[in-house]
């Protein structure tokens, strides 16, 4: 029993219609494919989903620029014609832009003045003006950025000066260490405080004499050191 006649209609089921391309799909692809084997042929397919999917099938002699070219000396069109025309215009667009630029850099500089008019003149007095006040304006607040940057770093240095005091003082009262002899074993011992964090510079007073070390006894007796 054979089956029945579809009706060529479009499916109004989105999930059948999704169906029904996919499974008609791959029974083009694959005749395309017999048609390449079989007859030696260059087949090319292009198919586009109803959600704008992108399918394609190109016999594996050939690629789809061939495809195009050989289409094109066959039918005599020129698909590529407008696309031409169109970058033509754009590549146009693009060097008048840029001989206008050119102009006006010349212009800024002080030349090419000769054929410009008194009101060209003021315009370009006023854009020079309006370009030096953004230049100034930039400048102003890469200096303002660079010296709250270096307040801050002399900020940090003081307090780590003021931190270094602290500590070189409170070593000072530690009773394991003593003074420093004079004025100018004090100065250094401030001066290296000052450029090392970890580096302090004591003197020891030397421990009071005993009476071991004031006197020595002898085997005659005792005797003055």
């Amino acid at each position: 029993m054979g089956r029945g006649k579809i009706e060529i209609k479009r499916i109004e089921n989105p999930t059948n219609r999704q169906v029904t391309y996919s499974k008609r799909r791959n029974g083009i692809f694959k005749k395309a494919q017999e048609l390449t084997v079989l007859c030696d042929a260059k087949v090319s397919l292009i198919m586009f989903s109803n959600t704008g999917k992108f399918h394609e099938y190109i016999s594996p002699a050939t690629t789809t620029k061939k495809i195009f070219d050989q289409y094109q000396k066959t039918s005599g069109i020129d698909l590529w014609i407008t696309h031409y025309e169109r970058m033509q215009d754009h590549l146009r667009k693009l060097g008048d832009i840029n001989n206008r630029l050119r102009r006006d850099i010349r212009q800024r500089m002080g030349e090419d003045l000769n054929e410009v008019g008194i009101d060209d003149l003021r315009s370009l007095e006023q854009k020079m003006t309006s370009a030096l006040e953004i230049i100034r304006e930039r400048k102003y607040h890469v200096i303002k950025t660079q010296t709250e940057t270096y307040r801050k770093k002399v900020r940090n240095l003081e307090e780590r000066h003021g931190d270094l005091m602290l500590e070189f003082e409170a070593k000072c009262d530690d009773p394991h260490y003593g003074l420093v002899d004079n004025e100018g074993d004090y100065e250094s011992a401030i001066a290296l405080a000052n450029g090392a964090s970890n580096l302090y510079a004591f003197r020891l007073h030397p421990p009071p004499p005993t009476i071991h070390h004031a006197a020595g006894f002898g085997s005659h007796g005792l005797h003055l050191a």
